[in-house]
């Protein structure tokens, strides 16, 4: 553990803490931020009336779009002077969600990060390769920052350049990667051709986040490069990666650091609270941000908690791995459908590669989903009947576990486009035209 003290505080201990820095975070947003000056008198609520952690239900929940329509600076809560660093989203649908740092943000982020590289097994003697991007992206200063605060060595690569990312880590010995859990098959499918084998290279673990990925996944990037992958999540608005991860003791859903989040699980129809271990989308309060802070803010991220002791010997509650997010469900003909539980079917069925995209359609008044899929080189040779008893097969295995019909494309190997940061995993010709 990197700070026993805090990782291991009695339950007790902890929400009493969380309380008292909620209480200061509300008064501070308050006073500072017009906008939640605003939300709260609108919900009839004054800082000085929540007096347990079950009146944060009574508060009301910060959006993506409320962060867009205060573009760039409307929710900082810390004058300019005192802003540090400045980070923001791509913006891809829509303008950037912008997020600011002061120094103690910055200092709470680098500790974070070590809590979550010391909690997945990395120690100050290994060699961290981070091939999360550097640039506004909060995925590569992240890791960089918390590499550097446990006193681990850092090769701060950044994506791209796949083959020289393989002879750096052959060359230097690095023994923990740092990337998205695509862009390392993508660096295994290198690494062959390269004619590198990453059983003789020293990796010895893997944390990936920055995207959902299944089991099943997990089980496919082990094999391929020879090491323990472990789960992290973040998000830039939050603070960027190192919201929460996985032990390396249990790998049995990811210690959100309570200290610092309080973590909610809501109907994300009716906003309602979840019980534990019931699924649902992650809401989260930060309560020691000082630049941005975010009251209740909807993740669109679907997961459980527990609050179950962990073997790893750490208070702070588990969420589960991500099975997606609500605005990426695809509603197929009634049937919510994850392109997750889609990728945890493929991975299953032998000779299929982990590279697929489903693409949908609507034909008349319906939805058509087709999943193209990657096979072998060795399987995509075979027989034109063979490779349609697999088509069939893989349709019925998805109809059978998600009760949705869909037509089932197998491509020829590298056919589908490979991505350095988040795969791009859905296309959703309904939003065109029509």
């Amino acid at each position: 553990m990197f700070n026993e003290e805090f990782e291991t505080l009695p339950r007790p201990a902890l929400e009493a803490l969380q309380l008292k820095r909620l209480q200061a975070m509300l008064e501070r947003i308050y006073a500072n931020v017009p906008f939640y000056k605003n939300a709260l008198d609108k919900a009839g609520v004054k800082p000085g009336q929540i007096t347990s952690l079950a009146d944060l239900q009574r508060l009301p929940f910060t959006y993506k779009q409320d962060m867009r329509d205060s573009y760039p600076y409307g929710l900082f809560a810390a004058k300019m002077e005192d802003i540090v660093r400045i980070h923001a989203s791509s913006g891809t649908t829509g303008k950037p969600t912008v997020v600011g740092y002061t120094r103690k943000d910055i200092e709470t982020w680098s500790e974070l990060m070590a809590r979550s590289f010391a909690a997945a097994g990395v120690h100050k003697g290994d060699i961290i390769h981070n091939s999360y991007g550097y640039g506004l992206f909060t995925g590569g200063l992240g890791a960089h920052y918390g590499a550097e605060k446990l006193g681990a060595s850092v090769i701060p690569m950044s994506g791209g350049n796949t083959k020289k990312q393989i002879m750096i880590m052959k060359d230097f010995g690095s023994t923990v990667l740092t990337c998205t859990p695509s862009y390392s098959l993508f660096m295994a499918e290198a690494a062959v051709e390269e004619d590198v084998d990453f059983r003789n290279l020293s990796l010895r673990v893997g944390i990936f986040g920055a995207e959902p990925w299944s089991d099943s996944m997990r089980k496919e990037i082990e094999g391929k490069l020879n090491l323990s992958a472990i789960d992290i999540y973040g998000l830039s608005e939050i603070m960027g990666p190192g919201v929460a991860i996985e032990c390396q003791q249990a790998k049995q859903g990811l210690h959100i650091w309570e200290d610092h989040f309080i973590p909610e699980i809501i109907d994300p129809m009716t906003g309602e609270a979840l019980p534990p271990g019931v699924k649902g989308e992650l809401v989260i309060t930060t309560i020691t941000k000082e630049g941005i802070p975010l009251l209740r803010y909807r993740t669109r991220d679907i997961t459980s908690i527990t609050f179950e002791p962990c073997v790893c010997g750490r208070t702070h509650a588990r969420i589960a791995r991500m099975s997606g997010r609500s605005d990426d469900m695809l509603i197929i003909r009634g049937v919510n459908v994850f392109p997750s539980q889609i990728e945890s079917i493929l991975m299953g069925i032998e000779g299929v590669e982990p590279h697929y995209v489903l693409i949908v359609e609507r034909k008349g008044n319906l939805d058509v989903l087709e999943v193209q899929v990657e096979v072998g080189e060795n399987l995509f040779s075979d027989e034109v009947k063979h490779l349609q008893a697999l088509s069939h097969s893989i349709e019925k295995e998805i109809k059978d576990m998600l009760g949705v019909s869909c037509k089932v494309r197998l491509v020829e190997p590298k056919t589908i486009a490979r991505s350095e940061g988040k795969a791009k995993r859905v296309i959703d010709n309904r939003t065109m035209g029509n």
